[in-house]
Parts: C-alpha cells; sequence; structure tokens
C-alpha cells in the first residue's frame, strides 16, 4: 500500500489541470509511492487528459459559482448538495489522506466535502487574483500555496506554479546547454538559430490584437533581420499569413503542441499574461513583453506584476499594442542584444522552477497531520 493517498481536484481549464497533473507526477514519484484520484468534470479538458495520464477520474457534476444574482443562484444550493455528495463518496471510496485542491468549478465541492469528513485540505492558486472556490476554501485549509507573491489568502505560502513536465524538462536541458536546446528547437521548427527570435502566441484560441498589430508589422520585423514565429490561435492564421507573405524570416502557425521548441528557440515573447505564461516564460528565464487580457477582473496584469518589476518583462494595455509600437519600441528592443540578456536574467531571478516539489511537500505534511 501506498504511504500517500490524496484526492486532487481541479478541471475546466489547462491553468486547472496542468498543475495538477504536474503535482500528480511529483507526488507519484515519492519514496513510498503515491495512491491518487482525481476529480473532476465529465466536460473540462480534465476528461481527456487525466485518463491519458494514467490517473483515475472521479465525475462530479459540474457547478459555476454566478458572481452576481442570476436566476442560476436559484439552482445552485441543490446543484452543489449533489456535488458535495459526489465528492464525499470519491474521498471515502480513494480513503484520501489529504484533498488538493486547484480551483475551478470541481473545488468547492471537493472542499466543503473535505470538511464534512475531517479530511485535510492544501489549496494551489494560481492566479495572483483568486477565485471565489480558492477564497471560500481557504478559510479552513490546512495550507494554502500561491504562485505569485502577494496574492490575497490568508496564511498563503509560496510555492510557484508547477510546471508541466515539458516545461520542467526543458528547464533542465537549458540549463545544461542552451545553445545546443536553442539549435535543436530551431530544427524541429524550421528557424534559424543564428537570428533574434520572437515568438509570438495569443494562446490556444489566439488574440485578434495582438495577431493585427504584429503582422502589420512584419515587413519591417523581416527587413531587420528578426524571425518571428507567430502562432495564431485556431482558425485565426489566413489574415497572418497573408500579411506575411513572401517573407521568409515570418513563420505562421495556427497551434503549436511543441512550444519547449519554440521557447528553446525564441529571444523575446510577446503574450498575454496567463498565470501559465508568465510562470513558463520567468522559470526558463525568457523575457517577455506581456499584453494582459483587457477583460474580466484584471488578474492577468497583476500575473505580471511581479515579473515586471523585477525587469524580466514589459506591461503593454492592449489599446497600446499598435503596428506602430511593434515597428517602433518592439522593434528597437529586438535589436539590443545586452537589454534582452539583461531581460532574460531577470526574468530567471524571479522565476520559480520547483514548484510541483514544494506544493507535494506541503501536501505530505498535512496528510502526515490527519487525525
Amino acid at each position: 500500500m501506498a504511504e500517500l493517498r490524496a484526492l486532487l481536484a481541479g478541471g475546466g481549464t489547462a491553468g486547472h489541470v496542468n498543475p495538477l497533473l504536474a503535482t500528480a507526477t511529483e507526488l507519484a514519484a515519492l519514496p513510498g509511492g503515491a495512491e491518487l484520484t482525481v476529480l473532476g468534470t465529465a466536460e473540462g479538458l480534465e476528461a481527456r487528459l487525466v485518463p491519458e495520464a494514467g490517473l483515475p477520474l472521479r465525475i462530479v457534476p459540474r457547478v459555476p459559482l454566478p458572481r452576481r444574482p442570476t436566476p442560476e443562484l436559484l439552482r445552485l444550493p441543490g446543484r452543489l448538495r449533489s456535488a458535495v455528495r459526489a465528492a464525499s463518496r470519491a474521498i471515502t471510496d480513494s480513503r484520501a489522506q489529504v484533498v488538493v485542491g486547484f480551483g475551478g468549478y470541481v473545488a468547492t465541492p471537493a472542499y466543503l466535502a473535505a470538511r464534512r469528513l475531517g479530511v485535510p485540505v492544501v489549496i494551489h492558486e494560481q492566479n495572483a487574483r483568486p477565485g471565489i472556490a480558492n477564497r471560500l476554501g481557504a478559510r479552513w485549509a490546512r495550507s494554502v500555496a500561491v504562485t505569485f507573491p502577494g496574492t490575497p489568502l490568508p496564511g498563503a505560502t509560496l510555492t510557484g506554479l508547477p510546471l508541466r513536465a515539458a516545461i520542467a524538462e526543458l528547464v533542465a536541458e537549458r540549463a545544461a546547454d542552451a545553445a545546443g536546446r536553442r539549435r535543436a528547437g530551431a530544427a524541429a521548427l524550421g528557424l534559424d538559430p543564428q537570428r533574434t527570435t520572437l515568438l509570438v502566441t495569443g494562446g490556444s484560441l489566439g488574440a485578434q490584437r495582438i495577431n493585427a498589430a504584429v503582422s502589420a508589422g512584419a515587413a519591417a520585423l523581416d527587413a531587420a533581420g528578426i524571425q518571428v514565429l507567430h502562432l495564431t490561435g485556431q482558425g485565426k492564421d489566413e489574415p497572418v499569413r497573408a500579411a506575411a507573405a513572401g517573407l521568409d524570416g515570418y513563420h505562421v502557425r495556427p497551434y503549436l503542441d511543441d512550444m519547449a521548441s519554440a521557447y528553446a528557440a525564441a529571444d523575446l515573447v510577446l503574450a498575454r499574461s496567463g498565470a501559465g505564461t508568465v510562470s513558463e516564460l520567468a522559470a526558463l528565464g525568457l523575457g517577455a513583453v506581456y499584453v494582459p487580457l483587457p477583460i474580466g477582473n484584471g488578474e492577468q496584469r497583476r500575473n505580471a506584476a511581479d515579473v515586471v518589476a523585477a525587469g524580466g518583462g514589459l506591461l503593454v494595455d492592449d489599446a497600446d499594442l499598435t503596428p506602430d509600437y511593434v515597428t517602433g519600441p518592439l522593434l528597437d528592443l529586438l535589436g539590443d542584444g545586452a537589454r534582452l540578456t539583461a531581460m532574460s536574467r531577470s526574468a530567471a531571478a524571479a522565476g520559480i522552477r520547483d514548484g510541483a516539489a514544494r506544493l507535494a511537500e506541503l501536501v505530505v505534511r498535512a496528510a502526515g497531520e490527519r487525525p
């Protein structure tokens, strides 16, 4: 029998599932082993990724928590009771010693069920501004782990983000031979490792503002000798391809599974500032121009604040990312090798590379404290 039995609760988006799986990998590698069960929904990304990782998935009903009074609020109590019952069964059946929550729809019923059953809770919050579920669970959690300093949760411990396997491996490879990994990454993507390379991404869905502004400056970037790898988002590549037609150094893809090679080949990244992106780039020591999503609760701006303050990145408002910015300040930055190197070093100094190990330590400690 494994020394640790844990239920990991999180799902819906890659932001919840990726750190969950990274933590699961760390726990499974403990000397005494671990019996792990994942709590998720049938609709989220976890429904595919968790079984692919070889972990058992227990399903709970999806329970969105309305941020403001709506007719959906009237249905919340019944839905939540059903979800808590399902979470309670999963905890009991798995004989979990600890529940580890990563926020999102699944987390609230898991936290409530654990409290009812007297099982310790460990929470990980990925964003600088915590979500509703983790704000609730933090009130009685045994430990609260955060990705960014200053995240407003009581008694929080800074662990950083548990890095997904491909990025953790890239961190080690770059530490051993950054130049060799750059050449390998460039070769995998058909890039020239000798040219200064800008990686542009708006995430899997793409970002229209980023696509339009950078592609409008494509000719100027190419004329200055800058190589661009532009990931547009699914279904959003044709306008960018048209703008970059005939430019040998401007590479357009709608999506890329091998982000490790893209990061390995890049000198600078222009991207949104989701928690995963900011954490991965800092861990890798990659300078970035962050363009926070202009909607939502402002979490993306906060996510990037610390690494920007440390000198490892720049913040540009969505409205200020124009073709003039691309052909002006951005092009100037790309042409200044010393500044790019300094940004890289500052990003690395702000980055946390052992987030999974730090979180696993809190999990083991909480499991050992259960009466």
